[in-house]
Formats: C-alpha cells, sequence, structure tokens
C-alpha cells in the first residue's frame, strides 16, 4: 500500500511563493509519474503538473512559468514550487502518484493554499 502526504500549505498574498511537499511511504516503484492537482470550491479537480520517473515534467497552461515541480527518487518525495501566486491558485493541492503499468493512481489528503488579494 502506497501512502503519500502533502505539507506547505498556507496563506500567502498575491505575489508570494510556497513550497509543497510529498512524502511517499510504504511500497514504492520507480517507474511512476508522480503530480500535483487542485481543486478549488465549486470546480472540477484539474491537472497543475506531472512528472516522470525520469524526472520530464508537464504543466498546466495556467501554472507554467510560475510554478516548478521536482522530484528526488532516493527520498521518495516530491515538491511543487509555486511562484508568482494568484488569487485563482486558491485550491486544495493533492499529490498524485500514477504507476506506469496500471495507471492506478495514489492520492495524498491534500494541503489546503490560500492566496489573499
Amino acid at each position: 500500500q502506497v501512502h503519500l502526504k502533502e505539507s506547505g500549505g498556507g496563506l500567502v498574498q498575491a505575489g508570494g511563493s510556497l513550497r509543497l511537499s510529498c512524502a511517499a511511504s510504504g511500497s514504492f516503484f520507480t517507474m511512476t509519474v508522480m503530480g500535483w492537482y487542485r481543486q478549488a470550491p465549486g470546480k472540477q479537480r484539474e491537472l497543475v503538473a506531472t512528472i516522470t520517473s525520469a524526472g520530464s515534467p508537464n504543466y498546466a497552461d495556467s501554472v507554467k512559468g510560475r510554478f516548478t515541480i521536482t522530484r528526488d527518487n532516493a527520498k521518495n518525495t516530491m515538491t511543487l514550487q509555486m511562484n508568482s501566486l494568484k488569487p485563482e491558485d486558491t485550491a486544495v493541492y493533492y499529490c498524485n502518484r500514477r504507476n506506469a503499468w496500471d495507471h492506478r493512481d495514489y492520492w495524498g489528503q491534500g494541503t489546503q493554499v490560500t492566496v489573499s488579494s
């Protein structure tokens, strides 16, 4: 069983920065895609960024140039550096891990990010 836990959420002013972290525990395999998703009140959950085990990132258009996703396979951790935050970035952010072989998803409990104007 894989367990994911996010940390680093909080309240920040527009234009500020936050760094989210995700720690994975339990059975872990390197051939996975990890990513960050977010869900704002009244909206669908959306993909923010993904990163392969080889370190290849992919970003939603809304965060390109502002967010950076990284992972450390040796430490089983993933981060999301968020710069130039906007009020529309306010959401619960979820850590995700997807097995490359069967596309099974594992999710963290989420961490709240609130950006004030």
